[in-house]
């Protein structure tokens, strides 16, 4: 186990302590900040370690929803400090997770491929079947709540709110189930037919109580200093006079950093497949566990909940899947399509700055 991973979550929870018995400080402050990325970046280290020892599928749902801890963490404390004002946090931070996955994720991917390789393979199969759930999953979270009418504005009644916050929960593991078990073969890379894939050797038992331990202590860390943190982000997102929507592209950033990693790392090693399973499995489960996870804290703190996305981003959210869907249809990746993917993740985030 590298010695970072086992020694930042205790110097986040060390920090996280310090910073409360001593407030005001603004170096502890800074400090604060890089422990919070450092103990998300350990806690999906550890969630990949026990997920390696347990094999699928249980493995996948501990570091899906080892991540998802981190984001709804992030979301409901920031929702918690805000009140009513961080009715559309969620919305805006799920929103941003598809856009930056979708485009950002494997548009860089496609292009570091592209540099390398210069056209690679991938499974059109899966990766239909990834795209489909998430594109459910987003119209019925995401979209419809702008065009029902039972409830004033794009929300939700608490009866439509559960049914999409079940519908989410189900879907995803379906495809959890269909991934990992019934249909592997289709999510595995094409230059491994014959052996799957290739994997590390598998941690011990201990290995993996001790990483279980530490990523205990990592989400705690997290959960602590957002809540610490969540009142001076949202000053200075207002002293830089930036849109409130850029605190959910920064939880998105910070929750898919280091997805985001390990899916170049993949397409740098010809692995363009894995990466693309990275990317939309990240993306599949950003709404597929964080709905429920959101919906029930709402109906339980009697927080509002705005899930309708406007105009703007619905525009957006087509062209993303219909661009998406033509990257897949052919079963390569190249350049041109990752020069597309990048561009709408430019146009997003220059929108999310200037709407």
């Amino acid at each position: 186990m590298p010695l970072w991973a086992s020694l930042t979550p205790i110097v986040a929870a060390a920090l996280l302590i310090a910073a409360l018995l001593l407030p005001g400080s603004l170096a502890l402050a800074i400090a604060c900040v890089a422990a919070l990325l450092g103990a998300v970046i350990a806690a999906v280290h550890h969630a990949e370690v026990i997920a390696h020892r347990l094999g699928e599928p249980f493995g996948a749902l501990v570091l899906a929803v080892s991540i998802t801890t981190i984001e709804v963490a992030l979301i409901v404390t920031l929702m918690l400090t805000g009140g009513p004002d961080q009715a559309t946090l969620p919305r805006d931070t799920i929103f941003s997770a598809i856009m930056i996955a979708c485009n950002g994720v494997i548009g860089l991917c496609l292009l570091v491929g592209a540099l390398r390789h210069q056209e690679q393979e991938f499974r059109v199969v899966g990766n239909n079947a990834a795209l489909a759930a998430l594109v459910a999953l987003t119209t019925l979270s995401l979209v419809l709540p702008t065009f029902t009418t039972s409830s004033a504005g794009a929300t939700y009644t608490s009866a439509q709110l559960s049914f999409a916050a079940l519908a989410s929960l189900l879907l995803w593991g379906t495809f959890v189930f269909v991934q990992t078990v019934r249909h592997r073969d289709h999510f595995l890379p094409i230059e491994n037919r014959s052996d799957e894939q290739t994997h590390a050797a598998t941690p011990s038992a201990a290995t993996a109580w001790i990483s279980f331990g530490l990523l205990f202590v990592a989400l705690t860390a997290v959960v602590g200093l957002a809540k610490l943190l969540s009142p001076s982000i949202e000053t200075a997102v207002a002293a830089a006079g930036a849109p409130k929507g850029v605190i959910s592209v920064a939880i998105a950033l910070l929750v898919l950093l280091p997805e985001t990693s390990a899916a170049l790392r993949a397409a740098w090693a010809d692995r363009l497949q894995t990466s693309l399973n990275l990317a939309l499995g990240s993306a599949l489960a950003s709404i597929g566990l964080t709905i429920p996870a959101v919906a029930l804290t709402s109906m339980l703190i009697g927080v509002p909940l705005v899930l309708g996305l406007d105009a703007k981003d619905l525009v957006l959210l087509l062209l993303t899947f219909f661009i998406t869907l033509i990257t897949f249809v052919s079963g390569r990746g190249h350049v041109m399509m990752a020069a597309v993917h990048l561009l709408i993740l430019g146009a997003f985030l220059f929108l999310a700055l200037v709407p």
